[in-house]
C-alpha cells in the first residue's frame, strides 16, 4: 500500500467530511458543530481503547484486529478534520510536538 502525506490526508479527509455534512443536512437539517465532531472523535478514541484491550486479551471480544485498524485510521481522520475546522495546521502541530518532545530527551 502506498504511503500518504499530510496534504493528501487532509484533502481526502475533508472530502469525506463534506459527504457526512450532506447526510447531516439531509437527516437533521443542520451540520454538526466542532464540539459534536470532537465528541464523535472521543467516542472513537474510547473504542480504540476497548479494541486494544480485546487485542491484548484483556476484554472478552474476539477478532477485533480489523475493527482496531479501522478505528485507529478513523481517529487520525477525525483529528485532521478537527484541526482544519479550528484553523490549525495539523502538519505544523505534529512537527512542533515531535520537535519539542525530542528535545526533552536530548
Amino acid at each position: 500500500m502506498a504511503s500518504i502525506n499530510f496534504e493528501q490526508l487532509k484533502e481526502r479527509s475533508l472530502k469525506i467530511r463534506a459527504k457526512y455534512r450532506e447526510l447531516e443536512l439531509t437527516h437533521h437539517g443542520s451540520e454538526w458543530t466542532v464540539e459534536e465532531d470532537a465528541l464523535a472523535f472521543l467516542t472513537d478514541a474510547g473504542l480504540v481503547g476497548r479494541h486494544v484491550m480485546s487485542q491484548q486479551g484483556r476484554w472478552p471480544k474476539a477478532n477485533t484486529e480489523e475493527e482496531l485498524k479501522h478505528k485507529l485510521g478513523e481517529s487520525i481522520w477525525w483529528l485532521t478534520v478537527l484541526a482544519e475546522r479550528m484553523n490549525i495546521n495539523i502538519e505544523e502541530a505534529t512537527q512542533e510536538f515531535l520537535t519539542k518532545t525530542e528535545e526533552l530527551f536530548e
